[in-house]
């Protein structure tokens, strides 16, 4: 199976919360481009990033020099450089496996397709569900998905099921040659060191939320 190579590395091992600010970073400048600025500041930056502007820095100079003292960041340049580092340059095809009301709500999802991410097929073994259309993306038998993606070679699978498939499934689409999964089953899921894994949990956000408001009402007292 041949796929696209993905963009160069950085040389320096880049963290997961440098990428998570540089994601923020872009949307601070996109929202700064659909007001007609043309340049910001890395306090500017900051602020609306939730950082420091030595922090805003310290992200970007992994990647090369950027801005102009003085100046500030030039807004349509710096977007289009993240967007590179991020591989937005690019489309990513995407597989959701699981049709209940996550995977149906990810698949109509526009931000996939804003950021390049288009979903060929979706995977339910239900077979009432399987033929349906969902917001225009067929719903395709779990018993086809090793033959289809042979075929459309995918990027990512995105997993919806319950936690008790999580594990079998994760372990097909790593049989059919997809290496890059987004986990949003409630359970963990373990596959070779080749396949990168994101997992959202979101008990677990949750749980950090009322852990926040709690402690926050305690200090207040």
């Amino acid at each position: 199976m041949t796929r696209s190579p993905a963009p160069p590395a950085p040389e320096k091992h880049i963290a997961e919360s440098t990428v998570r600010r540089l994601s923020l970073y872009l949307r601070v400048l996109e929202q700064a481009a659909a007001r007609g600025q043309q340049t910001l500041s890395s306090d500017a930056l900051a602020e609306d990033g939730g950082t420091t502007s030595a922090q805003v820095r310290k992200d970007l100079s992994f990647f090369g020099s950027f801005g102009k003292r003085g100046r500030g960041y030039d807004v349509a340049e710096l977007v289009s450089q993240i967007s590179d580092i991020l591989g937005l340059g690019r489309e990513w095809k995407v597989y959701i496996v699981g049709a209940g009301k996550i995977g149906a709500a990810l698949v109509s999802y526009r931000g996939f397709s804003q950021r390049g991410f288009r979903v060929l097929g979706v995977y339910d073994n239900n077979p009432q569900i399987v033929g349906r259309m969902i917001d225009g993306v067929g719903v395709r038998s779990m018993s086809q998905l090793e033959h289809d993606a042979a075929r459309e070679m995918p990027d990512i699978a995105v997993i919806t099921v319950p936690a008790e498939h999580a594990q079998t499934v994760a372990e097909l689409v790593v049989s059919a040659g997809i290496r890059a999964i987004m986990n949003f089953a409630p359970a963990p899921i373990h596959v070779p060191s080749t396949v990168t894994v994101k997992s959202v949990n979101m008990a677990l956000e949750l749980e950090g939320l009322a852990y926040a408001l709690v402690h926050r009402d305690a200090n207040a007292s």
